[in-house]
């Protein structure tokens, strides 16, 4: 039961939060730049044997490709979450144990042989499609419950806002204000039984630009 409430409480909050957000400006300033991106058409998983009990354990990786068209160097310090349609939100790359992305390099050699890991790639990136980046985002398997997921990434843009709040106060009773960053949105369906974990995949439902 308490679980259910603590459902029906964040759905409210995420859903009044929303409608108030704004949405990335359809023309942006003359300072205001996004990166270009191109990510794989679904995460991917990899099972990997445990370490503890032998047992498989799945991880869900994204490989998304940056190239930046702007015309000067820009700082990129990318940031990822995978929010769940039961609400359980997983930064990405936590508890990824290294042989993980060892075996997702390996398995994209070809296509990908300057692979980088995120949380691990520099923190500027050049002008070009010469110093393009390819990063492996990754997280740990999420709730069998799980019926639909949402990414976010954001660092791709230096656009950002602030708004009030809907519910929380400061203490002279005025909204906390929230910064915004623009931020990509991806979100997939799942297929196959999670219960049994056969068949298991994603399918794409949509992709847009948000203000998160």
């Amino acid at each position: 039961m308490k679980r259910v409430l603590l459902s029906v409480f964040i759905l409210c909050l995420i859903t009044s939060f929303s409608l108030g957000a704004p949405e990335p400006a359809l023309v942006p300033g003359l300072d205001v730049w996004t990166l270009n991106t191109e990510f794989s058409p679904t995460p991917l998983q990899i099972t990997l044997k445990g370490t503890d009990n032998n047992k498989f354990v799945r991880f869900w990786y994204i490989i998304v490709t940056i190239t930046n068209k702007t015309d000067n160097d820009v700082d990129l310090h990318i940031s990822s979450d995978l929010m769940t349609d039961i609400f359980d939100i997983i930064p990405a790359g936590k508890n990824i144990p290294s042989m993980v992305f060892n075996e997702i390099k390996k398995r994209h050699k070809l296509k990908y042989p300057f692979l980088e890991l995120y949380g691990r790639t520099d923190n500027v990136i050049l002008q070009g499609e010469d110093n393009t980046k390819d990063i492996a985002i990754i997280w740990p398997d999420f709730d069998k419950k799980t019926r639909k997921i949402t990414i976010f990434i954001s660092g791709l843009s230096n656009e950002t806002s602030v708004v009030e709040h809907p519910l929380l106060k400061d203490e002279t009773g005025k909204p906390i204000k929230i910064y915004l960053r623009k931020t990509l949105e991806l979100t997939y369906a799942l297929k196959g039984d999670l219960a049994s974990g056969t068949n298991i995949g994603l399918s794409f439902l949509s992709k847009r630009w948000i203000m998160r």
